[in-house]
């Protein structure tokens, strides 16, 4: 058995030795939240990366959100523990897909989740996140735009701006697809005054039994502010050990079957370490392909 006070001694330590900020995403195990210098959402945690002085970035979550840090933070050493670990809805669409997208629908700008391939950001006209999706379309003043890779999202984001048509490519994250209305009634009837918290990545008739349809980032805000003393929690399972950490007074369930990223759980905390140690993993985004992914993160930020 790891023993894991050793492991988050040893892990800290080289991050000095190496001039390095160690990230996790809300959805990582609890051992790699637990050790790293920062724990958030994608977005949050490629933007710290950016501000830091640090030279080395060990970002612990997939594919996509280690290349949004390099994206962001050209000068600095990305690296991921676990290069295999990528994310399916990511893998939904290529760049030369998104290309055949806007060609079909000349003249309609292309929002494009985060939650996609540096090539493909290079290709869309501005991204978003689950948190400022809906921001983002309105900031348009479009009547009409495309939206990728998730189906979900951009049926949430349409929910909410009626007056934009919002055309979907069919993609979709397979942790958060899976869930059905029956399973969210049932950790209702179980939990009766428990606060029903989904993720915009759910499918429409699940968010529709939602007291609040938030982001990983909004969740975490919210849970602490909230009159409620229970929550049952629709996304990824690792958001629970951040929540508990956030409210420690409230108690968190998840829905069962248990809601689990297989390529989020690639990483552990001896890969952390690894990385670390033996500087391996690291990210190479091509320049052509970052800055033209840079101006449509960039446009984003930018909508606040």
């Amino acid at each position: 058995m790891t023993d894991l006070y050793a492991m988050h001694a040893e892990i800290r330590a080289l991050a000095i030795q190496r001039d390095a900020m160690v990230l996790a995403h809300n959805y990582q195990c609890a051992e790699v939240q637990d050790t790293a210098h920062h724990v958030g959402d994608s977005l949050g945690l490629s933007k710290i990366a950016a501000r830091t002085d640090a030279s080395v970035i060990v970002f612990a979550g997939v594919h996509f959100m280690a290349e949004t840090a390099k994206i962001l933070s050209p000068d600095k050493t990305v690296l991921l523990p676990e290069p295999r670990a990528g994310c399916p809805m990511a893998d939904m669409i290529t760049a030369e897909q998104a290309v055949a997208f806007k060609a079909a629908h000349p003249g309609l700008p292309l929002v494009t989740y985060v939650n996609s391939s540096a090539a493909v950001k290079a290709v869309t006209d501005i991204c978003c996140t689950s948190a400022n999706a809906v921001e983002v379309v309105r900031s348009l003043g479009e009547s009409k735009v495309l939206f990728a890779p998730d189906r979900n999202l951009a049926a949430w984001v349409a929910s909410r701006l009626p007056e934009v048509e919002v055309i979907a490519w069919d993609g979709y994250c397979p942790v958060h697809d899976m869930v059905t209305p029956a399973m969210v009634i049932e950790m209702m009837d179980i939990h009766p005054l428990a606060e029903i918290l989904t993720h915009p990545e759910c499918r429409p008739e699940v968010n529709a039994l939602a007291d609040a349809v938030l982001s990983t980032s909004g969740m975490l805000r919210h849970v602490v502010t909230s009159s409620a003393d229970e929550f049952v929690v629709v996304t990824e399972r690792g958001l629970l050990h951040g929540l508990a950490k956030e409210a420690r007074d409230k108690r968190f369930y998840g829905i069962e079957p248990k809601m689990l990223c297989s390529d989020m759980r690639l990483t552990t905390i001896e890969k952390v370490r690894d990385a670390l140690r033996d500087m391996t993993g690291e990210v190479v985004v091509p320049e052509d392909v970052r800055a033209a992914a840079f101006a449509s993160v960039e446009r984003m930020v930018h909508v606040g």
